[in-house]
């Protein structure tokens, strides 16, 4: 039976916390003081008769109590903004909206065809894309601020109260506009430190990759170094300048097509994650949102990704 004196001030308090692995930072968010989140953190503690964290160095984890918690927690804010839409929907007497998370790679490759498909079935669903950074869209995922999301497989402690369903596997490439200097004679993986390099920012889900298979191939920094979660601006730089762009293949695979920018000769087979449709675990889904899911596997499909 559930405990009434459960809030949703508490429930809020916790996520964010887990979030941030900060009280500090949790407060900053929430636009509320630190003692005020301690306060709210230890109320839910003696309701459930369990510490819901850890120290960790000037930080905090989730407990193991903590986590078993994490996956009903988010469900819970994650249904109450359902109600909330739905009050909304029945006051317009329009169909169920469709609030989508998708990576850029996917923006780009996938949605597009699997739009058009979702929309000549005529739903009557309102469509709402948002693309960011992968743990930004999970964690919006989670609070019930977006019903699906459309990326690279995350990280065990990043899927707790989630479920993946695999598409495809994609890997990281190396992009140059065409006639760099890179491109000519054999290619001395080395001399890429030559050039400025565009990186996908520390908390995106290809980083770890990519900094793996530098180390691999005897690169430790590199002094030109641009982080960037702009794939706007990625594509207007590189193709303006001498730059070197480390990316997701489906971010790029239009401009390489019509040679606007070229992939280097390096083999980046190891760099390969799965990409597919995340939700939250054990929720259903409505019509439309089966119908789009359908129409993004059919571009898969169509794709031969």
């Amino acid at each position: 039976m559930a405990d009434g004196r459960v809030r949703l001030r508490h429930l809020r308090t916790f996520l964010e916390v887990s979030r941030q692995h900060s009280i500090g930072k949790a407060a900053e968010v929430l636009n509320v003081s630190q003692p005020a989140v301690t306060k709210t953190i230890r109320e839910l503690e003696a309701i459930l008769g369990a510490p819901l964290f850890d120290r960790e160095g000037r930080g905090i984890r989730l407990s193991h109590y903590g986590e078993v918690f994490l996956r009903h927690a988010g469900a819970s804010i994650a249904a109450v903004q359902q109600g909330i839409d739905s009050v909304a929907r029945a006051r317009a007497g329009g169909g169920p909206p469709i609030r989508l998370g998708a990576l850029p790679t996917v923006s780009t490759r996938i949605m597009p065809r699997a739009m058009a498909q979702f929309l000549a079935a005529r739903t009557g669903s309102q469509t709402k894309i948002v693309t960011g950074e992968n743990f930004v869209l999970l964690d919006q995922l989670r609070l019930g601020q977006l019903d699906i999301v459309v990326g690279r497989l995350a990280a065990p402690e990043q899927m707790a109260g989630l479920a993946f369903e695999h598409l495809y596997a994609e890997q990281v490439r190396f992009v140059v506009r065409t006639g760099h200097p890179l491109l000519s004679g054999r290619l001395d993986f080395a001399r890429i430190r030559e050039f400025p390099i565009l990186m996908p920012t520390r908390g995106s889900v290809i980083r770890p990759f990519v900094e793996r298979f530098l180390l691999a191939h005897g690169i430790a920094e590199l002094p030109g170094e641009i982080e960037t979660v702009s794939d706007a601006f990625g594509r207007a730089f590189v193709r303006s300048s001498d730059a070197v762009w480390i990316i997701s293949e489906g971010v790029v695979a239009a401009d390489v097509a019509d040679g606007l920018l070229q992939f280097l000769p390096i083999d980046t087979s190891e760099t390969r994650g799965a990409v597919g449709l995340t939700t939250r675990q054990g929720e259903a889904r409505h019509a439309a949102m089966e119908i789009l899911s359908r129409a993004i596997r059919d571009t898969v499909e169509v794709l031969r990704l």
